[in-house]
């Protein structure tokens, strides 16, 4: 079994899956959650599981955090309840969210003056490749912190991708990785708005599109989400529209900060915010296709 203890602060759609492949790797994996149901998944897959932070950061390696944005971030670090504190010297707070390049930067500093290294590794690829140990991971950190977490870093990435030697540089990439998926959620929903405005079966369509030079990884996932946003029920949430409202405004405030143009970018970030005024901040990403057509098709296949 490793040496390393690895806390998981909040069990949700990504963090479950992470611990639980984590706890498979032979980690001893501790799991904390606010919500008793996520606290009974983690006892199922072997976890240790706490109700509070402060209890479970005790002695713990690393503190894997996956955190909504900045203010989160710095609330569950140095709030009342927050865990810095609680920390040994030496241990390091492994950040997997998008929170952009400035917020990691200062994080970074304040965990440093009390002895606490921060890895910057967002990821990308969602739950289940997340229970499968194959995300790409983005990591910017000191090289002597990736030497000493690789195993852990490792356990996680189909893809492990070493961008930079200081916090920050994993943000950078994922700032990128995250316009292209915000940008080709957007089109995927448009094309299929499109395509039930010209009367064409959208199930069709999504499976024709996927066969041919237009698939794209988001196409193929968002896609039959998309279409269950007309249903009653909705669209089944794995990835909520003020994520990528908050992630779009990390890539268009990134790229007004080095000076240079992303009016794709900019309209996509413009589509989220239109569903986010429309009170669609907790539905599924994939419902950004009714900002195009919002009662869907009218034409054959209506």
């Amino acid at each position: 079994m490793s040496q390393h203890t690895i806390t998981v602060v909040g069990l949700g759609a990504m963090g479950l899956p992470i611990a639980t492949n984590l706890r498979n790797h032979d980690f001893t994996v501790r799991g904390v959650d606010i919500a008793e149901a996520r606290l009974a998944l983690g006892r199922e897959a072997g976890l240790e599981v706490f109700n509070t932070a402060l209890e479970a950061v005790e002695g713990a390696d690393v503190v894997l955090l996956a955190v909504r944005n900045h203010a989160q971030l710095n609330d569950v670090l140095f709030g009342e309840a927050g865990i810095a504190d609680r920390m040994k010297d030496g241990a390091a707070i492994l950040l997997i969210s998008t929170v952009g390049v400035a917020a990691v930067e200062e994080t970074a500093a304040l965990l440093a003056e009390k002895g606490i290294s921060l890895i910057d590794a967002p990821v990308s690829g969602g739950p289940v490749r997340a229970g499968e140990g194959a995300l790409l991971v983005t990591v910017g950190a000191e090289p002597d912190v990736v030497d000493r977490y690789r195993d852990v870093l490792e356990a996680m990435a189909g893809n492990l991708v070493i961008v930079g030697d200081k916090p920050g540089k994993g943000q950078a990439l994922k700032t990128v990785n995250q316009l292209l998926c915000g940008v080709h959620i957007a089109a995927a929903g448009e094309a299929l708005a499109l395509a039930g405005e010209l009367g064409l079966d959208q199930k069709a369509t999504l499976d024709a599109l996927m066969s041919g030079a237009a698939a794209s990884f988001m196409l193929g996932d968002r896609g039959e989400r998309m279409l269950d946003a007309y249903t009653e029920e909705g669209a089944e949430v794995k990835s909520r529209i003020d994520i990528f409202v908050k992630d779009m405004g990390i890539v268009t405030a990134a790229a007004k900060s080095a000076g240079i143009a992303v009016p794709v970018a900019a309209s996509a970030e413009q589509q989220y915010l239109q569903a986010f005024a429309r009170g669609m901040a907790a539905k599924d990403d994939s419902s950004i296709i009714t900002i195009s057509s919002p009662t869907g098709p009218k034409g054959d296949n209506a």
